[in-house]
Parts: structure tokens; sequence; C-alpha cells
């Protein structure tokens, strides 16, 4: 989510399609206030970073200035020591006594140390136990800390002794045994133990500070704060010793002040902080399950977060030192893992749309309660989630558009193999018994709840994004089942191919069809509201989306609601057509050839036809059925006039060919006759009589006749009339080639497609 992309895999991102070239004035818009803010924030950044840098450069000179001073009065020491050394007369011999006087006493005082070793640890062991029974209090935390600090220092001074002994091998002393049998080492292990049994009692103090203010124990508050306090202390001085052993070895070495009190750093503070961070990590972890589980839950799941720092604001600021500034640090720890928490949830790639936008609308929230503790936004940092709003929203999008992508390609693929395969497990019937698919509702249902999710954004260009991605994904359904449809009619062409199948091919097309009027079909026009897919749809989406855009959305749905349509007229389409590539394979072949004339392969064709409308009745919906009857007369009238090129076709004029054409129209209409849609039928069939008259005019009136037809039908194609032409008995090439003249000379002026454009 992090990785860095080129300006121009980002534009590829943003633009994919042609239409999101709209998008282009809100996106500068967008990028240039991303700019602006940026820009504020570098410009506040670095007045902010010259002005500590300055404080910082004034510091540096200042304490290079004192180092000099001091370093400049610790020469004159040096040099007044050698000095005094001259002076003096047997200084070696006083100075050799004087060491041997201090050094008699340092032993002196460590055996009287090592002798109340034992006793002293003793008694904190004692107060240890007293404590351990009350833990809420801890009463004796003072003392023995007070008595822990003291023995530090007293092993401390013993081995630094024992370090710098030249006479005796440390091993020989660090072993050596006491009038008790203890060694001095056994001292200093059991030291240790008692030192970390001190040190739980401070951690379980540090892990309960929050409690220990809300109960009022604020003894217990005070006093460890005193103790951490003067760790502090002491960790601070074991610094300087440190960096002054390290910046002027030769110079402290002469020394011996230098090198005395503690020297490791015990970090009482840093466990302190850590404490903190700790109870704060452990509460976010709880948060986190909650979160998981259930996002809506997300504030009540941190309403912790805020009681702690009410409660250290409030109760624990005037109990610690002002200068640890400890509601600031609690503000600073817990904001940190605030940010790191949400961070990790963004950039897990599991995460799910409804939990980003939990995070999303958490952050406003967020600052506007740290604002009420009197924090501002503009004293918090980073930013809670590295101002990456405009990032997750458009991550969301992504997230529900994936989702929408995802699902519809699923059910393509599903639905595409039980296409193929002709299952028909796959195929149901809804109340009125017509067939239907079993995927259309669950693709509906599936588009709803998307966006309801998207809508939980109160964000239109969240929605908008996903709008845009339904309809890609509704027009590619449409143009998937217009492809597979058109490869498997393909199939049944070869005049060899096998029936097999085709009748659960032809219900499978009845029930894409019945899909395609159930998404627009509105049913009874008295009920209130919308009744079918796409107008539900429309309904769902328009509030949703700005102004402008519900341009957009009219002419979407305008678009996908032809697409249905032409859909499902596609379906009866193919459906005609495989009754005649199949079920009239060997009949079509015989018009208008001498077996013509004596079978009725009209009224054959029409007696299936009626057996087909009657199979299907039930479960055809009553828009298509009408529709069906229109294409089965089409398809009927086109293929009889194509039959002009069948082989063998051929009209003599002393065969009576008019009077059969008359018997087959007078059989087609007998049949159509009874269809609401005749009138629609009778008129398209009266080409038959253009058709006819080109069949028995004189050769010189041929030109006239299809200048006539011509007019009629603009779109009748040169080639059909020459295949007419040439089935006469009596054809001529010079009746052709007026004709072609004619054509050359005629204008007609072009309008709706009539029958003959389906005839080439």
């Amino acid at each position: 989510m992090n990785d860095v992309e080129s300006p121009a895999v980002k534009l590829a991102e943003l633009l994919r399609h042609p239409e999101d070239l709209d998008k282009i004035p809100a996106l500068k818009a967008e990028f240039t206030r991303k700019k602006a803010a940026i820009d504020e924030q570098l410009r506040h950044g670095l007045r902010e970073q010259l002005e500590v840098t300055q404080a910082g450069m004034t510091s540096i000179t200042d304490g290079q200035r004192t180092v000099n001073l001091i370093k400049e009065e610790m020469m004159k020491i040096d040099k007044l020591c050698a000095e005094a050394q001259n002076m003096i007369h047997d200084f070696p011999h006083i100075n050799l006594v004087a060491q041997t006087h201090r050094n008699f006493e340092q032993v002196e005082k460590m055996k009287r140390d090592i002798d109340v070793f034992q006793d002293r640890l003793d008694s904190l062991e004692l107060l240890l136990r007293e404590d351990d029974e009350d833990l809420t209090n801890q009463p004796n935390l003072l003392q023995i800390h007070y008595g822990l600090t003291q023995l530090r220092d007293i092993r401390d001074d013993a081995m630094e002794q024992i370090k710098s002994s030249e006479e005796t091998s440390s091993e020989l002393i660090e072993n050596l045994r006491l009038e008790s049998g203890f060694t001095v080492q056994d001292y200093f292990n059991r030291l240790d133990e008692v030192i970390g049994w001190f040190d739980s009692h401070i951690m379980e103090a540090c892990l309960s500070l929050i409690e220990l203010v809300q109960s009022d124990n604020t003894g217990l508050v005070v006093r460890l704060a005193i103790v951490i306090e003067e760790e502090e202390k002491t960790d601070k001085k074991i610094k300087a010793l440190q960096a002054a052993q390290r910046e002027y070895k030769d110079l402290a070495a002469r020394f011996k002040s230098i090198a005395t009190g503690p020297k490791e750093l015990r970090g009482y503070k840093d466990k302190f902080l850590s404490a903190i961070k700790q109870v704060c990590q452990a509460q976010i972890e709880k948060s986190n399950e909650v979160f998981l589980d259930d996002p809506d839950r997300l504030e009540k799941s941190v309403r912790w977060y805020f009681n702690n720092l009410n409660t250290v604001k409030l109760g624990m600021v005037s109990l610690m030192p002002k200068k640890w500034k400890i509601f600031r640090t609690y503000v600073n720890i817990y904001h940190q893992l605030m940010h790191d928490w949400l961070l990790e949830r963004i950039d897990d790639q599991d995460l799910k749309p409804v939990h980003m936008l939990a995070i999303i609308h958490w952050v406003d929230k967020y600052y506007a309660k740290m604002q009420k503790l009197g924090v501002p936004e503009d004293e918090l940092s980073p930013h809670l989630i590295d101002n990456r709003a405009t990032e997750l929203v458009r991550e969301y999008r992504q997230l529900i558009i994936k989702a929408v992508e995802e699902w519809m390609d699923r059910m393509a693929v599903t639905d595409q193999q039980n296409f193929l395969e002709r299952s028909e497990t796959a195929l149901d019937t809804d109340e009125n018994g017509w067939f239907r698919t079993k995927t259309l509702g669950d693709m509906w249902r599936m588009l709803r709840e998307q966006l309801l999710v998207s809508s939980n954004s109160d964000r239109n260009d969240v929605s908008e994004g996903v709008i845009d991605a339904m309809f890609r994904a509704l027009s590619s359904r449409q143009r998937m089942w217009e492809t597979l449809i058109d490869t498997e009619m393909a199939k049944y062409a070869s005049p060899t191919a096998e029936q097999d199948g085709l009748q659960a091919l032809q219900d499978w097309l009845v029930a894409i069809a019945n899909d395609q009027i159930a998404c627009i079909d509105e049913g009874d026009q008295d009920s209130e509201g919308p009744t079918s897919y796409l107008s539900s749809f429309e309904r769902d989406i328009t509030p949703l989306v700005s102004a402008p855009y519900t341009t957009t959305i009219t002419a979407q749905v305008e678009s996908l609601r032809n697409g249905y349509v032409d859909l499902g007229t596609h379906c009866i389409h193919v459906f005609a057509s495989l009754i005649f590539m199949v079920d009239f394979r060997s009949i079509m072949p015989e018009f208008f050839t001498p077996i013509w004339y004596n079978q009725q392969r009209v009224s054959q064709i029409v007696t299936t036809f009626k057996d087909y409308l009657t199979d299907y009745e039930h479960v055809l919906h009553p828009s298509l059925q009408d529709i069906l009857v229109e294409e089965l007369a089409d398809q009927l009238l086109a293929h009889y006039l194509g039959a002009v090129r069948n082989k063998g076709a051929k009209f003599r004029r002393a065969e009576p060919f008019t009077e059969k054409i008359k018997d087959d129209l007078v059989t087609a209409f007998g049949f159509f006759e009874q269809y609401p849609s005749f009138p629609d039928i009778k008129l398209k069939w009266r080409v038959v009589d253009g058709f006819v008259r080109l069949l028995e005019a004189d050769k010189a009136a041929v030109p006239e006749v299809y200048e006539q037809f011509k007019m009629q039908y603009w779109d009748v194609q040169i080639g059909w009339v020459e295949a007419v032409l040439r089935s006469r008995d009596d054809f001529e090439r010079s009746m052709l080639n007026a004709v072609k003249t004619k054509a050359a000379e005629v204008e007609v002026e072009r309008g709706v497609e009539t029958i003959m454009s389906k005839i080439k």
C-alpha cells in the first residue's frame, strides 16, 4: 500500500476508462488542495526545525564555553598540585603515608559495611515481604529503595577497590571467605535477587498507575514518583561521568572523586515509560479484537483511551514532578500507539471495507475528543493515519469495486459453465411459471448490498466510483451472454451438426430472455414504486450521488435498458434461427424447385411453429411471445425470399408459380392471423407481391418493376435481385444489365431497415 508509484502508473490507475477524463478537474482540484496542505505542513515543519536547530546550536556553543572554562580551571589545579610537590620537602614520603592512610580507612570502612551487609539485606527482605502482602499500598517502598541504594553503593565501591587492587588478584578478593562463611560475591549475588524483587514491586506499581489514581491511592503514586525521580538523577550523573571519562580520559584518571559512585545505568525512568506503553498496548490489543469482530464498536472499544488520559490530566499531574510533563508524556505515548495500530490495520491486506470506513470516520472523532482534553490537533504528531484519508477513501472505494468485480466474475464463470453444460439445475421458474436463471436475483441482491456498504461512507465520490463499476459490470454481463449465445448458435449452422442438446439450449435461451425482461418490466403500473430490477437499482443509487452525476445515471440506465431489450430480442432471434437451422434444414432447400409445387412445406413449417409456441407458451414472458411470433414470421419470410438461391430453383412461365406462392401466403397468414401482431406481419409480407412482380414481369418492364421495388424497400440488395432474375427461365444478361443501370440511376432516401435488410 505504501509502495511508491511512478506518475505514469498512478495516472493509469486513475484514468482507466474514457469517461474518467471527466474526473480530471476534480482530481486536479483535489491534488491542488493536497499540495497546498503539504506545503503548509512543510513550511510549519521547516520553521520548527529552524527554531530547534538554532536553539541547539546556541546550547552547543554555551556548553562548549562551559567545558573550556572547566578545562582551564582543572589545568590550573593540576599546575598548582605539581608546583606544590616541588615546594614541599619529602612530598613523595608524605604522599605515600597519606595514600596508605586513605587505603586503610577505605578497607576498614568496607570491612564494617560487609559485616552488616547480610543483616541489612535481611531487613530489606522483611520489608519486601510486608509489601508483598499489600501491593496496592507498598508502604515500605521508600525505605526499601533507600536501603538498596546504600547497599548498591557499597557493592560498587567494593568492586571498584577490587578492580583497582594491584597487590591482590580480583579473583582472590571476590572469593574471599568471611567469618560467616559467605564470600563477598555471595553477598552481591543475593543483593541482585533482592533488587529484582524490588523491581517487580516497582513494575507492579507502574502497571497499575491509572487504577491507583482512580482509586485515590495517591500515596503509592507519590512514593513511586520519588523513587523514579531519584533514580533518574542518578542515571543522569552516570551519563555525565561516562561522557567525561570518554572526553577527558587522562584528566579524569587523576581525579579519583570522578570515579566514585554508581557506574551502571539502572533505567528506572525507561522502565516507567515502558510500563505506560505496555499498559496501553495491552488495551489496544483488546480493542483490536472488538474492532475486528464489529467495526461499528470502534469508538466504544477505545473508550478506555480517553478515560486514562483524563485520569492522568485530572489526578496524576499534581502527583508527579513538573519537569516530567506527565500528561504530555502519556499523550505522546498513547497517540503513537494509536497511530501504529490504525496504520497496521490499514496496511492489512485482508482489511474489509467496513473496517476501513470505520477508521476513516474515526479520525475526526479522535481529534475532537483530544481537543476536549486540551490537546489540539496541531500538537499531535504524527498525524493519526499519516494524512492518508484521501488515499483510504480511494482504497475503500476500490475495495468495494473489487468485491463487485470479483463477485460478478465468479457469477460469470458459473453462468458460462452452466450454460455450456446445459445444466438444468441452474434454471428455475418464477412465481408466474416462467423460466429464469437462478443467478439473476443473487446478482441484484449483491449489488444492493455493496451499494449499502458504499452509502455508509457518506461520500459521493465513493458511491459514484462504485456505481460506475456496477454499470460496467452490468454492461459486460450483457455482452457475455450475447457472445455465448452467438457462439452456441454457430455450432448448429453446419448441415451435419448434431441436434443433441437443442431443446436444452432453447430452454436456456428462453430463461435468459425472461431474465432481461425481469430487469426492465415494471409489472403492474398501479403498484407503488418501481418493480423491475433496473428501476429499483436506479432508485437506490440516485440519493447516493451528486447532482451533476444524475445525468450520467439517466444515460447509463437508459443504455442498460436498451441493452436488456436488445439481448432479450436477440435470444428470441436465435431461438427462431435454430428452428430453421435444425428443424427446417431439409425443407428450405426444396423451395422454388420442382418438388415445391407438389409439397405443402409452409403448412409443415407453421405446424412446427404451433408446436413450439404451445410448448413454450407458459414458460415464456408474454411480451416475448409476441416477439417470438414476429421473429418466426420474419425469418420465414426472409428464408422464403432467400430460397431463390436454392440449387435448382427455377420459375418457368408454363408453371403456376404465382398460384403456388399465393397458396403459401394464404397458409402462412392462416396461422399468423390468430396473433395480435398479424397486421404488422401482413404488412411486411407485402414484399412478396414485389417479388412476384419481378418474376412475372416482361423483360422490358423489369427495370421499372425493380425501381418501384427499390423505392419501397431501399435496402434491397442487388445480389438478391440478380438471383431472382436468374431464377426466371427467360433470363438474359441484358435484363440484368438494364436493372443494374437503373440501380445506378435510382436515388432513394434511407430510412428504417426493412425485411430486405435480412436478405443478402
